[in-house]
């Protein structure tokens, strides 16, 4: 399958939409459990952080975003919190891989000095991705939150950018 990355826009929200909600539905990427609507994820782009998608013969399938870590916290300011969704069609072809990059690129350029998150322990294919680009795994949140009324562990991973990762 062939990728080709570029910076998400505003036309793109539906896709994004439509990929979120599978993970979101699946209960194997992230705590939330509301699913968003284009028009919500239309308003990241006034945010103005890092957001990357995918396309394989012309669809979105897969995006990646960056925003803030910490809002309005100066020294964190260079810390972007990030997240990956893959259409599930399009997974295990490298289109996770390729969204990664990109929004490691991105990040960069803009100055970003770190990419952080909090992937389940059973999110194998999520912790396998981060690894083979350079993830660091930080350790593990235990009983971070609950999910579906369940207690759920997070691996915290980290990758340096910039003049953090030559320091």
């Amino acid at each position: 399958m062939s990728h080709r990355t570029r910076a998400a826009r505003p036309a793109d929200a539906g896709a994004i939409a439509r990929i979120y909600n599978e993970g979101i539905e699946e209960r194997l990427a992230t705590f939330e459990t509301r699913p968003r609507s284009a028009e919500e994820v239309a308003g990241w782009f006034s945010a103005g952080f890092p957001l990357v998608v995918v396309e394989s013969e012309g669809a979105v399938v897969a995006w990646a975003s960056a925003p803030p870590y910490r809002p309005g916290r100066e020294a964190y300011e260079g810390i972007g919190e990030f997240s990956v969704y893959v259409a599930r069609p399009a997974r295990r072809q490298g289109a996770g891989r390729a969204a990664m990059e990109a929004l490691a690129r991105e990040a960069e350029t803009r100055g970003l000095w770190q990419l952080v998150s909090r992937i389940f322990p059973e999110n194998e294919a999520s912790l396998a991705l981060c690894r083979s680009l350079g993830f660091r795994e930080v350790g593990v949140y235990r009983r971070h939150a609950r999910l579906d009324g369940e207690w759920r562990d997070v691996v915290v991973v980290e990758l340096l950018l910039g003049e953090a990762a030559d320091a």
